[in-house]
């Protein structure tokens, strides 16, 4: 697999599926304050020219203005050409006509270096000279991941860059395998991340960003030290090695188990499929409409055990009637 794929991969695999992801980025580069439920529109990545396809790697729309991210795991100096032909692309596509004149606006847009060195500039950019002999400047900024230290990734919320941030290690895999005091200060280092991945997904809400995070991650350290397998396996470890149950697994295992249980003891058909429904649904959505199709108040009381972790009780409210009757006295039901 070539560097192009498994890092293009991962980045719009982020870009795509967990936009959101892009809201810190955005607001550290460009000096802007959006929240970061802002709604953000996906737009086509590619067009024709005459010689063939162009596909750029992200453009996104938040309110009224677009968004161009590049993504280059080298330092490309033709980058700079290649940016200015897709942002025209981009300001030649949204053009709007004002009477017999078009106004054309470029895109704001940056690009992200996963390596960079001393000669990878802080900007790219391009002397523009126009017809009637006026030269303006197109500049884009660059964000270079070996900039960002952890501490500095957590306190700024860009946790798209942590699947990159192994790459500053990759020069190093054969000694760290050789040597157990660098091996295990890595190893430290990825326990910190972890840890504190855990405890700001978890502050965020976003329980279910965990998994999918820390899979990226691995994915992009496990060919970074393709060749290293006792690197590549320590980090797999300590990643996916302590992964716990999150109070979202946990509550859609419930779930799952009630809903069994309900079947099991014979319970109202309606009850049944609306607690189905719940699994694929979503546990709100899908306890609303098996309350709306059973037993409402059993399903009440089944849903705040459920939450309160009490699943292994179930059983004894759904046949015993005094310990049910009970149970509806404890929960004000």
């Amino acid at each position: 697999m070539s560097d192009n794929t498994i890092f293009d991969d991962v980045f719009r695999t982020m870009m795509e599926k967990m936009t959101f992801l892009v809201v810190p980025l955005i607001n550290d580069v460009f000096h802007t304050s959006y929240p970061a439920d802002v709604e953000i529109v996906q737009l086509r990545n590619e067009y024709q020219r005459v010689d063939g396809e162009i596909i750029t790697d992200s453009r996104l729309l938040i309110g009224n203005k677009i968004y161009h991210i590049e993504c280059q795991s080298t330092d490309d100096t033709t980058m700079a050409v290649r940016m200015i032909e897709y942002d025209f692309a981009t300001a030649v596509e949204f053009a709007r006509k004002q009477g017999r004149r078009y106004r054309m606006e470029f895109p704001r847009s940056c690009v992200l270096y996963l390596r960079s060195g001393s000669n990878t500039p802080d900007f790219l950019e391009v002397d523009v000279v126009f017809p009637d002999g006026e030269c303006h400047l197109y500049r884009v900024p660059t964000i270079k991941v070996d900039n960002y230290t952890k501490d500095k990734i957590f306190e700024k919320s860009l946790l798209m860059l942590l699947p990159f941030y192994i790459m500053r290690y990759e020069k190093r895999g054969h000694e760290m395998s050789e040597d157990p005091q660098l091996f295990q200060e890595l190893l430290n280092e990825y326990e910190v991340i972890r840890s504190k991945l855990e405890v700001e997904i978890t502050e965020a809400g976003r329980s279910e960003l965990f998994s999918d995070l820390i899979g990226l991650i691995t994915r992009i350290s496990d060919y970074i030290f393709r060749n290293e397998e006792k690197v590549r396996k320590g980090i797999g470890e300590v990643m996916g090695g302590h992964v716990l149950e999150l109070e979202s697994e946990k509550r859609a295992r419930l779930l799952a188990e009630a809903k069994e249980q309900a079947e099991a003891l014979g319970l109202e058909r309606g009850m049944a499929q609306g607690m189905a429904q719940g699994m694929a649904q979503g546990m709100a959505q899908g306890m609303t409409q098996g309350m709306a199709q059973g037993e409402e108040r059993l399903s009440v009381l089944i849903n705040r055990l459920i939450l309160d972790g009490r699943g292994d009780e179930i059983q004894k409210v759904v046949t015993d009637k005094e310990m049910r009757e009970a149970m509806y006295r404890e929960y004000q039901l």
